[in-house]
């Protein structure tokens, strides 16, 4: 079976309101076995809701409508569905007398228009709403010759999750047939979209039971895979198949294969290995710092360091020769090196970090233009470093530039 989700209400359109309902009933849907092939945001108005409405009930098993249930003139989900399923409406008096007490109890006068959060699909049952008053519905029937799963809930998500969770869950566990969904997101480190897809996509194509989808980000490639079937056992073995020789291809390019942030992964292999970190950072500001500090319980590890933005912090925290940024400029590989070894020692930790680069917009030359940045990894045995050319504006150069190291340390602690 498939479902679509309907968001509904005009605030949903603009910057200021975003839908945070749908990835809950994402997740509760697939454990069922269901698949969400659509989501849909609609405003309120009458004419584009039914469309929506019938749209959705052309193409879904399942149809879960949010919002729009409220008692003002713009809550128009109860009249559009009834009108694109052409039911009628009737006024439940059990709901009018439960909304009746309902502002009583709090000593309030019922405004009248309240009463139309009483009117029911014809055919539909009344789902209780314990934290509101606008009541759900659940419906099952035909709807062109097929049958059909509706319900129509509350906005909030405080109103929202229970009452999915209390009434419509175990409703969907009774109807829906016997099928699970296994997923598995595998992270790959400072690797481009296109080039980690030439070398994986003539393995995932072989995996027809497993459907793969690949997201880029700055320095992060993710890989998804989710496979259906009647056992979490059986569709997690088919994912297992997959996932081993997706590793196989790209070796050390997957650093984490349950989910984890690099940052987290820098902090097992430090754990493990019984090491600590400190680093120095210029054109990232202390980001690399922020990430891994992030993480609970970092402080079992990670020893602190500096922000060296000018020159004489290079000197004065990390014991940069100023001959040395004199001789290659402050933005240079040398440099870099020097930072990384002079915040391990004077911090006494087991790895130190340096970055240093030019984030833009302004500051580039053409020797050193915006987007170079050099990291570099020093352990005390020996320094990598590295330089790159990154691409994008100042917080997505500072982003790559922070997941390069982090990545170094991962590869170095590895």
């Amino acid at each position: 079976m498939n479902a679509e989700i309907i968001a509904i209400g005009s605030e949903l359109l603009t910057p200021f309101r975003q839908d945070t309902n749908s990835p809950f009933l994402t997740e509760k849907l697939n454990q069922l076995g269901v698949e969400v092939s659509f989501k849909t945001v609609v405003g309120d108005n009458q004419t584009n809701l039914v469309n929506a409405a019938r749209i959705a009930l052309n193409r879904a098993d399942i149809v879960i409508f949010m919002g729009g249930l409220g008692p003002t003139e713009d809550d128009l989900t109860r009249e559009a569905v009834a009108e694109a399923m052409r039911l009628p409406l009737r006024r439940n008096p059990d709901i009018v007398a439960g909304l009746y007490a309902w502002y009583a109890a709090r000593r309030l006068k019922m405004p009248e228009v309240n009463l139309k959060q009483a009117d029911i699909l014809t055919g539909g049952a009344t789902l209780i709403n314990k934290n509101g008053t606008a009541p759900g519905q659940w419906l099952e029937g035909q709807y062109e010759g097929k049958e059909k799963i509706v319900m129509l809930l509350p906005g909030p998500p405080a109103e929202l999750k229970p009452l999915f969770m209390e009434q419509c869950f175990p409703r969907l566990q009774e109807k829906v047939p016997p099928q699970v969904i296994a997923t598995r997101v595998l992270k790959v480190a400072m690797m481009g979209e296109s080039q980690c897809d030439q070398q994986i996509a003539p393995i995932y194509k072989e995996h027809n039971a497993v459907e793969t989808t690949i997201l880029a980000g700055p320095g992060e490639v993710q890989i998804h895979l989710k496979a259906k079937a009647e056992t979490i056992q059986e569709a997690e073995a088919l994912i297992h198949d997959l996932v081993e020789e997706l590793e196989d291809e790209l070796d050390e390019h997957v650093f984490s294969t349950k989910g984890e942030s690099l940052e987290q992964i820098v902090g097992y292999y430090l754990q493990m290995r019984d090491q600590t970190l400190a680093v120095a950072e210029s054109c990232t500001g202390g980001l690399l710092a922020q990430r891994i500090t992030a993480i609970p319980g970092s402080s079992r590890y990670f020893l602190g360091g500096a922000v060296v933005y000018a020159n004489e912090m290079k000197t004065a925290f990390c014991d940069v020769p100023p001959l040395l940024i004199a001789e290659h400029g402050a933005v240079s590989k040398e440099v870099a090196v020097a930072m990384a070894e002079g915040i391990r020692k004077r911090c006494k930790a087991s790895v130190g970090v340096g970055i240093t680069g030019v984030a833009g917009p302004t500051g580039g030359t053409p020797e050193k233009p915006v987007g170079l940045v050099y990291v570099a990894v020093a352990d005390g045995k020996k320094s990598d470093v590295v330089e790159r050319k990154f691409p994008g504006d100042r917080d997505r150069v500072r982003h790559f530039a922070a997941q390069q190291a982090l990545d170094m340390i991962r590869k170095k602690l590895a």
